[in-house]
């Protein structure tokens, strides 16, 4: 299943696909980036997500590490195969160093351990998307 939240905004920050299989995780996630500006495409599993990424255009891939039919390292490799510029984003509640180091290796440019403030995920996304748009991502 797809979703897309947005609210009435006056200009687009960036247009995010967030991949993520708890139904409340992804809707309170989804409202925090659209109060931020931010259109937010949703996907709950890895396929829909790989379907929405070949044939959309995002700022950001953001997902979540555990998933079922998958993991979002298994994800982020894939988005990889086809995408090389697009800053994907880890969201997950995956808090070991060897997680996030596996998810750095697998082509991420960052990591995030749930919960996090809110302050802190909006600051991480625009600063994803901004490095990516200044063409020096990290």
């Amino acid at each position: 299943m797809v979703v897309e939240a947005t609210l009435k905004m006056t200009s687009l920050a960036g247009q995010i696909l967030y991949t993520e299989d708890d139904a409340d995780t992804r809707e309170l996630v989804s409202y925090v980036l659209a109060r931020n500006n931010y259109r937010v495409i949703l996907a709950e599993s890895n396929d829909s997500a790989l379907l929405l990424a070949q044939s959309n255009q995002f700022d950001l891939f953001m997902i979540d590490n555990w998933m079922p039919g998958g993991s979002g390292i298994d994800l982020c490799k894939k988005l990889r195969e086809f995408d090389s510029h697009t800053p994907i984003l880890f969201y997950s509640g995956a808090a070991h160093d060897r997680d996030k180091q596996e998810a750095l290796s697998s082509g991420a440019q960052g990591y995030l351990t749930k919960p996090v403030d809110n302050d802190e995920l909006i600051k991480e996304v625009f600063r994803l998307i901004a490095e990516a748009r200044n063409g020096n991502p990290k």
